[in-house]
C-alpha cells in the first residue's frame, strides 16, 4: 500500500514540477491567438469548454493501453511501476504536451505536417503512410476488442458488433467535434474514471496486499526480459506515439496557450494514474504474477478485466467496469479514424463536405479489412508501430526545440532511451528478426548513440 501511495504522489508532483518546467521551456504565450479562434470552421476548428477538452483528450488518449497493458505490464511485478511513473512525467507527458503545443503553434497541423517541416521533405510520404497505416490499425484494434467484449456479454455475433461500432465510427469521424465528441466524451471519461476510483477504494477498504511480490527482480512467469518488452507491453500508461495523432484534435479547440499543460500533460498524468490502479489491481487480485498469467492465457485480458470488476464491485458494478473499458476501446478507435482522415484531408488540401465523406469512407473501409485479422497478431505490431512513432515525435520534438533556441535535453533523452527500445525489440522479438537478447540489446544501444551523435553534428551545423 506504501508503494501506491508514493507512486501516486510522484506523479502528482510530477505534474506539478516537471510539467511546469516543461512549460517554461517551451514558453507558453497567454496572450498569443489559438487556431480554435483563428481558423474557426465549426467543425474541427472551434473553441470547446477548457473542461470538456481535458476529459476528451484523457478519453481519446487512453485507449485500451492503460488497461490491457497495465495488466500484461502487472506480469512483470512492482518494477512496472518505475517505469509508469517515470515514463509517465519525463517522457509521455513531454511528448503529449511537445506534440500538441507544436501543433497550436503551426496552426493546429496535423503531425505529418509538422514531422515534415521539421525532419525534412523526404520523410513526408513515408511517414504518412506509416502514420495513416498506423492508425488504421490502432482502429482496427480498438473495434475488435470490444466487439469481442460484448459478443461474450451478449452471447451475439462478434461481426453483429463490429458492423455496429463500425457504423458508429462512420458517423462520428464525418460529424463535426462538438456534435457527439465535444458532447457525450466528457461523460464517459467520468465513468471510466468513477470506475477505477471506485476499484481502487475497495482495495483500500478490503485490505488487500497490494504487492504479493513486493521486489525489483523480473517476476514474469515466461522470464521475457523486461528491456525492451516492458516499455512496449506498458505504452499508453507511460508513453504512446498514439496520443501525439490525437493531440492536433484538440490543440484545434484550445482558446488559451495557458491551458496546454492541464490538457496535454496533465491528461497523460492521468491516464498513468489508471496504468498504475490496474497494474496494482493485475498484482493483488490474483495474488502475483503465477495467478496472473493464468488468468490471461484461460480468458485473456477482456476476462481479467471482467473478473477484477466483478471479485471487488459485485455483478453490477463489475458490468458497469466492463462497459467503461468497452467505451474507452471504442472512442479512442473513433478518434484514430477521425484523426486518419484530417491527416488525409491536410494532405490533400481543399476541404469540403464531399471530401470528407470520400475520405472517412476510405479509411473506414481499410479499417474493416484490418479487423478480420487475428486480434493477437495485430496488437504485437500495434505495440512496436506506436513506440516508433513515440520515437519519430520526440526527435521531431528535439529539432523543433534546438530550432527556437530552447533546452531540448527534456526530449532528446527520452528519444535516445525509445531508439534503443524500438531497436532492440524488433531485433529480438518473433515479429522481427529474432535474435539472442545479447546482440539485440547491442544493437538498441549502438542505435541509440548513433542517433543522438548524428542530432549533435546536425544541430552544431544548423546552429
Amino acid at each position: 500500500m506504501t508503494i501506491f501511495i508514493a507512486a501516486l504522489a510522484a506523479l502528482i508532483m510530477g505534474y506539478v514540477i516537471y510539467g511546469t518546467i516543461v512549460e517554461k521551456i517551451f514558453g507558453a504565450d497567454y496572450n498569443r491567438p489559438t487556431p480554435a479562434v483563428t481558423k474557426c470552421d465549426n467543425v474541427d476548428f472551434m473553441v470547446l469548454p477548457t473542461w470538456r477538452i481535458f476529459l476528451i483528450q484523457f478519453l481519446n488518449i487512453a485507449g485500451l493501453g492503460p488497461v490491457f497493458g497495465a495488466i500484461l505490464g502487472a506480469l512483470y511485478g512492482p518494477i512496472a511501476l518505475f517505469w509508469i511513473v517515470l515514463g509517465s512525467i519525463f517522457a509521455g507527458g513531454v511528448h503529449d504536451y511537445l506534440s500538441g503545443m507544436i501543433s497550436l503553434r503551426e496552426d493546429g497541423k496535423s503531425l505529418v505536417a509538422i514531422v515534415e517541416k521539421y525532419m525534412g521533405k523526404h520523410t513526408k510520404s513515408i511517414f504518412l503512410l506509416f502514420m495513416i497505416g498506423f492508425l488504421l490499425l490502432l482502429g482496427a484494434v480498438f473495434a475488435m476488442s470490444p466487439a469481442q467484449m460484448l459478443a461474450n456479454i451478449t452471447q451475439t455475433a462478434f461481426v453483429w458488433w463490429i458492423v455496429v461500432i463500425f457504423g458508429y465510427y462512420f458517423i462520428a469521424t464525418l460529424l463535426p467535434i462538438d456534435k457527439i465528441i465535444g458532447r457525450f466524451y466528457p461523460l464517459f471519461a467520468l465513468v471510466l474514471l468513477s470506475v477505477t476510483i471506485a476499484l481502487i477504494v475497495m482495495m483500500f477498504v478490503g485490505g488487500h496486499n497490494f504487492y504479493p511480490e513486493a521486489d525489483l527482480s523480473n517476476h514474469h512467469p515466461a522470464q521475457l526480459p523486461i528491456f525492451p518488452l516492458m516499455f512496449v507491453t506498458i505504452a499508453c500508461g507511460a508513453l504512446s506515439g498514439f496520443h501525439a495523432t490525437q493531440s492536433p484534435l484538440m490543440s484545434r479547440c484550445l482558446s488559451n496557450e495557458k491551458y496546454g499543460r492541464p490538457i496535454f500533460y496533465g491528461a497523460m498524468i492521468t491516464e498513468g494514474i489508471v496504468a498504475l490502479i490496474w497494474t496494482t489491481l493485475g498484482m493483488s487480485f490474483y495474488n502475483g504474477s503465477q495467478g496472473l498469467f493464468a488468468a490471461i492465457n484461460a480468458t485473456g485480458p477482456g476476462g481479467v478485466v471482467s473478473d477484477i470488476a466483478n471479485g471487488h464491485l459485485g455483478k453490477i458494478g463489475g458490468m458497469m467496469a466492463v462497459l467503461s473499458v468497452v467505451l474507452l476501446s471504442i472512442t479512442s478507435g473513433d478518434t484514430a479514424f477521425r484523426s486518419a482522415r484530417l491527416t488525409i484531408g491536410d494532405y490533400w488540401g481543399k476541404k469540403d463536405f464531399k471530401r470528407r465523406l470520400l475520405i472517412s469512407i476510405i479509411v473506414l473501409s481499410g479499417g474493416i479489412a484490418m479487423s478480420f485479422f487475428d486480434l493477437t497478431t495485430i496488437w504485437t505490431y500495434f505495440g512496436w508501430a506506436n513506440q516508433c512513432l513515440a520515437t519519430i515525435v520526440l526527435w521531431t520534438a528535439s529539432v523543433y526545440l534546438h530550432r527556437h533556441q530552447k533546452c531540448f535535453w527534456i526530449t532528446l533523452f527520452p528519444a535516445a532511451f525509445m531508439t534503443a527500445v524500438c531497436v532492440t525489440y524488433i531485433m529480438f522479438d518473433k515479429i522481427g528478426f529474432h535474435l539472442p537478447i545479447k546482440w539485440s540489446v547491442a544493437a538498441g544501444i549502438v542505435a541509440a548513440i548513433i542517433s543522438v551523435v548524428l542530432f549533435i553534428k546536425k544541430s552544431k551545423t544548423k546552429k
